[in-house]
């Protein structure tokens, strides 16, 4: 079943529980509107997690790393995007850094991160998958519902499923 889109302007009317992201980040795929239940990562300039994640069935989910708001090198490229699609991610949020940024454009996913920078990550697999990550002033959990459009990022609550008014 496909749900009609709603813009997050809405779901903040809709949902007092509904968080909303610091606009600090700037959409780099071609879809500018995607929706998901939330992955997390915690990752230090190193990608490899990153990688493991986006080779798995995304089943529609967002992805959503936190690279500490490191500018040094990138987390998130063409390739690793181009998994991304082929395993039906949503989206993939980065508090960090991108690489790639004209074939990102051009790839049916949701991408939003702080900046692009030309180098790759660090390869060492290090980090945490699935757990609670603050940035942008909010908490992001797994299994909470993430929504991005032109307006914002919206966090809403998971409880097994998106929310009613999703």
């Amino acid at each position: 079943m496909t749900r009609a889109w709603t813009p997050t302007t809405d779901l903040c009317d809709a949902d007092g529980r509904a968080r909303v992201l610091a606009p600090i980040f700037r959409s780099y795929g071609r879809l500018q509107r995607f929706c998901g239940e939330i992955s997390t990562l915690r990752v230090d300039g190193h990608n490899p997690l990153v990688r493991e994640a986006l080779h798995t069935p995304g089943r529609g989910r967002v992805l959503v790393v936190d690279g500490a708001s490191r500018l040094d090198c990138a987390l998130l490229g063409d390739q690793l995007a181009q998994a991304g699609v082929a395993q039906g991610w949503a989206g993939v949020v980065v508090n960090g850094a991108v690489r790639d940024a004209a074939r990102l454009a051009e790839l049916p996913l949701g991408v939003l991160a702080l900046a692009t920078h030309p180098r790759r990550s660090g390869k060492l697999a290090q980090g945490e998958r699935d757990v609670g990550v603050h940035f942008a002033g909010v908490w992001l959990w797994p299994g909470d519902w993430l929504c991005a459009d032109e307006d914002g990022v919206v966090v809403l609550p998971g409880d097994g499923g998106p929310p009613d008014h999703l």
